[in-house]
């Protein structure tokens, strides 16, 4: 068994990685574990990351490749990997692009160039109700109301859609970034910002247009949210935890963007402003009188022509939310946040649906 004592990954058969902060290529492995492994805990000396299909599949969906994950894991790893780890990566990540979305007209095709995984979508149970009807050994006509129901599904049973079915554009709003805030201070992004917005925005393409941003805490996520909104230049709508972030988001827009105060709509138990750029909490969403009614204001994904949907702490975000946000899929989507775990074990859907 080799052994590298300045090396800081301990990779365990369960795809756990334990990660000891004082070596002296700690910051280096953790800048490359993060793209395809999940923090779980963070106590003073040993931080616990975990590799499991969802991670991986986030980092396939960001251009990581299989190769440079068992790179990362062989080349700062104290001990040599046990040989399931690779098998378990290989696998999991074979499943991403294997299955695609795609418009063709008014129609959504999902289609994979493997005619047996075409099989077994059509005989699973979770996945019928969303198939109009297969069109040969290679695709299959889908419901355009459940592009995201079926994304759900698919992830569940282990076939992570690729969708390249477009975005529509939304209202355009000009606006711009200030070189000088209003506070007096110089503003421009940091270079991580831009590479998160570039990997979201893709160039405008398909490929592009949805994802979540993983940053830690004060580095900024709110520049790059604001930074996609100014790539984009659509109509927006921010979804936050609650009234005072909603304000911070508020205020950060009115100081380092071109954007005026009756431009940027709040909608809380206070106020219900639908303006070209809306912020609502996720309170106000989720609010109703009693467990048998509707949440009356749901209403507000439609009310405005909305080209981009930025859900803040998206790890927070509300499940009633999923419902309305697996309808909204032809909408350009972002979420961000500093983890992507979730206390209700609902990570898959925030994969699946933004």
């Amino acid at each position: 068994m080799n052994y590298n004592p300045e090396n800081p990954l301990i990779i365990q058969s369960d795809l756990t990685v334990l990660v000891e902060v004082n070596s002296p290529r700690y910051e280096a492995a953790r800048d490359r574990l993060v793209r395809f492994a999940e923090l779980e805990k963070s106590p003073e000396h040993i931080h616990t990351y975990r590799v499991n299909p969802l991670s991986l599949w986030n980092a396939a969906a960001a251009g990581v490749t299989t190769e440079e994950i068992i790179a990362t894991l062989e080349t700062y790893g104290k001990y040599d990997i046990p040989q399931n780890v690779g098998v378990e990566i290989r696998e999991a990540m074979s499943r991403y692009g294997k299955v695609y979305l795609d418009k063709e007209d008014d129609a959504l095709i999902l289609s994979s160039e493997d005619p047996l995984i075409i099989l077994e979508i059509c005989r699973h149970k979770t996945v019928q109700p969303y198939i109009e009807k297969r069109l040969d050994a290679h695709r299959i006509s889908v419901l355009p109301l459940y592009r995201g129901h079926l994304k759900q599904a698919l992830t569940r049973i282990g076939f992570p859609v690729k969708d390249r079915a477009g975005y529509l554009k939304g209202r355009t709003l000009k606006f711009r970034h200030r070189q000088i805030a209003l506070s007096g201070n110089p503003f421009a992004l940091r270079d991580y910002q831009h590479e998160a917005v570039d990997i979201f925005h893709a160039g405008g393409g398909p490929d592009g247009g949805s994802g979540t941003i993983v940053l830690p805490c004060g580095a900024g996520k709110t520049i790059v949210g604001m930074a996609a909104m100014n790539t984009l230049q659509c109509e927006t709508l921010i979804l936050t935890t609650n009234i005072t972030a909603s304000r911070q988001w508020k205020a950060e827009l009115i100081d380092k963007t071109s954007l005026t105060a009756d431009q940027i709509g709040e909608y809380s138990g206070e106020r219900k402003e639908i303006r070209p750029v809306t912020i609502a909490t996720y309170n106000i969403l989720t609010y109703r009188k009693s467990r048998e009614e509707d949440f009356p204001h749901f209403g507000i994904f439609n009310q405005g022509n909305w080209g981009l949907i930025i859900y803040d702490e998206v790890h927070l975000l509300p499940a009633p939310v999923f419902r309305f946000t697996a309808e909204l899929q032809s909408r350009r989507r972002l979420g961000l946040t500093a983890t992507l775990v979730r206390e209700d074990g609902l990570e898959t859907d925030v994969f699946s649906l933004i």
